[in-house]
């Protein structure tokens, strides 16, 4: 081959080689968030070009309205009205500050200049029963989001009963969930600003959205993935693996826990995988349809061979108990010794309590049972080893329940278990069975042993809390085991987090990396070969993937550390620090001391559900060589930086920092030998 063309080809299979690399991390096919709205009958009313107000009169005010304006967004100083409809609604741009992360986040965009301009929709809501005022619901987005910022765009503002929605040229840009409906005179007049509105219609009711399929480009990671959207987080996951696919639900959060004006707002999103490398995002599976529907955790379960998931009703978040079922589901158990099943409609009072969706084809499509099967607001529902369908109930509720179907009857077998915990999963491994108890909380037995016989985990220090939170856990294939759960950034909600679960003979478990979603890297450099007291190292790449060799010595008490620090000071840096002869890894704040202050474990009392500061201990496999393998990934919406360590592939634990993006490392060490230090950036 002449010398030409083995360059060309060479460059060929480099390229080829790159673009395989790129393609190895595990990946979600995502359903398009771009939406079609195409009208069934004329616009109720209509502002043309030139025109600043007009009349009309108002249809059906119920059924929602769409509202549909093209507008040319313009830099501009302080807040611009933009369109206005009196008592009702009123569209507007203002600037945020850059250095406030509120339950908007609208920082994750910025302008060039660092400014965060914003456009912003406001819906004034009043409740059924009299209110004196109404309350204001905001959705809005940044208009950094945009690739043309200032200058023409459609934007959309969408209230259905249950869905208050801005979509801008097509895409879902924000939404939340209301309670109430605006307050509409017979005769409305509206009006917009013409500087920015060339043209704007109202319909009532409202335009019934499709969703675009011709639009879907993005495939993101799945490891520390969180929703499309500014605002948008992971919570409460609930996992199943069922006829070789794993099911992975996950409750929807805007605005860390204050949608649907702090009740939460939550549903049941849903992923699934075959290989683990390839996940596909599914239609959600149980949408918010009603003003009541606010959602609980659950778990998902098979039981007369259907794919089910059950949930709670949050109902008593909205209405007192007397509008509600509540009173109802407890006399009836009060009166027979189990509970009833109770139809949505079975009652003039508001759905509350435990509620569960079937699958219609075993992998998706799920419907509502729209049936009340017990009051518990956050019901655990799973079938046990010997086929007995069994709930933990919690959230107005408490104690292990069973029942002979899931509407036959559920009655009370140990109410006094859990002692305590939320958010409760069971899961049996080899001769062990164990609950977890949401945040803290762990328990174990022999599968031999009683119900009653259950022993705190936590209580020994051989949990394997890690900073995740609400940890589900699910067995997929060969006996591999995994957990799965979200990061806390700056309320509730975050990051999607997927570790894998080693077991020991005496029941004990840890953690490690999933290989198949460990995050691509570029070419690893070697900035260390032997660490020598406190060595210092610039750092380029915004996210990374560290890993060093420890070498423990018999003679002294080892310690190392690694501190994680910004491009000036040490303020808001962080330290991840081992001290190898107690059997501890902590984070802590970066300090220029000797070392850092001991942090707490759960048992010692320290908070890892807060991923920040905190211990583990009783760590396994650092009597002997190991490695230590640790990513750092920064994001603009995470307005921060998380980091995601393993020990010796048997330990894990995850933090994370506001405000931090990593520019410098210093490695420390007293005793143990570090070695190999590389980095490589995260693709």
């Amino acid at each position: 081959m002449n010398k030409p063309y083995k360059i060309v080809f060479l460059f060929l299979i480099i390229i080829c080689t790159c673009s395989l690399s790129a393609q190895d991390a595990a990946k979600i096919d995502l359903l398009s968030h771009w939406w079609k709205f195409t009208p069934t009958t004329t616009a109720t009313s209509a502002i043309g070009q030139g025109t600043n107000k007009v009349e009309f009169y108002t249809k059906d005010p119920m059924q929602g309205f769409t509202l549909r304006f093209n507008i040319d967004l313009k830099k501009a100083e302080g807040q611009q009205n933009i369109l206005d409809i009196p008592g009702v609604l009123s569209v507007y741009m203002r600037r945020t500050s850059p250095d406030v992360r509120d339950r908007q986040n609208y920082p994750t965009h910025k302008m060039a200049d660092g400014s965060v301009p914003v456009l912003e929709a406001s819906l004034k809501l009043f409740r059924t029963e009299p209110e004196a005022e109404g309350k204001d619901m905001i959705i809005g987005y940044p208009l950094a989001m945009l690739k043309n910022s200032y200058g023409k765009h459609e934007v959309i503002l969408n209230f259905t009963e249950a869905q208050w929605t801005m979509y801008v040229d097509g895409e879902l840009v924000d939404n939340d969930f209301p309670i109430g409906y605006p307050k509409w005179n017979t005769k409305t007049a509206w009006s917009v600003n013409s500087q920015y509105v060339t043209s704007a219609e109202i319909f009532m009711p409202m335009i019934q959205p499709v969703r675009d399929l011709s639009k879907n480009t993005e495939r993101p990671q799945v490891q520390y993935w969180t929703p499309v959207g500014h605002n948008s987080w992971v919570g409460d996951v609930a996992t199943l693996f069922h006829n070789g696919r794993f099911h992975l639900f996950y409750l929807y959060d805007r605005r860390h826990h204050s949608s649907k004006f702090g009740v939460g707002g939550h549903y049941f999103e849903h992923l699934s995988t075959t290989d683990f490398k390839t996940w596909t995002e599914h239609e959600a599976a149980t949408p918010i349809e009603e003003q009541w529907e606010t959602f609980g955790t659950g778990t998902p379960f098979v039981w007369d061979g259907k794919l089910c998931v059950s949930y709670g009703l949050h109902t008593s978040r909205i209405y007192p108990d007397v509008k509600t079922m509540y009173p109802a589901l407890k006399v009836h158990y009060e009166n027979y010794g189990k509970t009833g099943h109770f139809d949505y409609k079975s009652f003039p009072t508001v759905p509350s309590g435990a509620t569960y969706s079937v699958s219609q084809d075993g992998v998706t499509n799920f419907k509502k049972s729209k049936k009340i099967i017990h009051y518990s607001e956050n019901p655990t529902i799973y079938t046990d080893a010997n086929g007995k369908l069994t709930m933990i109930a919690s959230f107005r509720s408490k104690g292990m329940w069973q029942s002979d179907s899931l509407d036959g009857g559920w009655y009370c077998v140990n109410k006094d278990f859990p002692p305590g915990g939320d958010c409760t999963f069971y899961f049996r491994w080899g001769k062990f069975d164990y609950i977890i108890g949401g945040f803290t909380d762990l328990w174990s037995k022999s599968v031999s042993a009683e119900n009653n016989e259950y022993k705190s985990v936590v209580e020994r220090g051989k949990d394997f809390y890690n900073g995740f939170n609400v940890p589900a856990i699910t067995e997929i294939t060969d006996e591999r085991f995994i957990m799965s759960g979200w990061l806390p950034v700056r309320g509730w909600g975050g990051p999607l987090l997927i570790h894998e679960m080693i077991q020991y003979p005496d029941g004990r478990i840890g953690t490690k990396w999933m290989k198949e979603l460990i995050p691509d890297t570029g070419v690893s450099k070697n900035i260390i070969k032997q660490l020598d007291k406190t060595v210092f190292s610039d750092v380029s790449a915004q996210s990374f993937m560290l890993s060093f060799d420890v070498i423990p010595s018999k003679e002294k008490d080892d310690k190392f550390s690694v501190s994680f620090l910004p491009a000036e000071g040490t303020d808001k840096g962080c330290e991840f620090q081992m001290r190898l002869k107690d059997l501890v890894a902590q984070y802590g704040n970066a300090s220029f001391a000797e070392y850092a202050v001991a942090e707490k474990s759960v048992h010692e009392g320290g908070q890892p559900q807060e991923a920040r500061n905190y211990a583990i201990e009783k760590l396994i496999g650092v009597d002997k060589p190991f490695t230590v393998r640790m990513v750092v990934k920064y994001s603009d919406k995470l307005g921060g930086v998380l980091i995601d360590s393993e020990i010796a592939g048997q330990r894990t634990m995850i933090t994370y920092r506001p405000d931090l993006l990593v520019k410098k490392l210093m490695f420390r060490s007293d005793g143990a030998q570090v070695r190999n230090v590389s980095i490589a950036p995260l693709l």
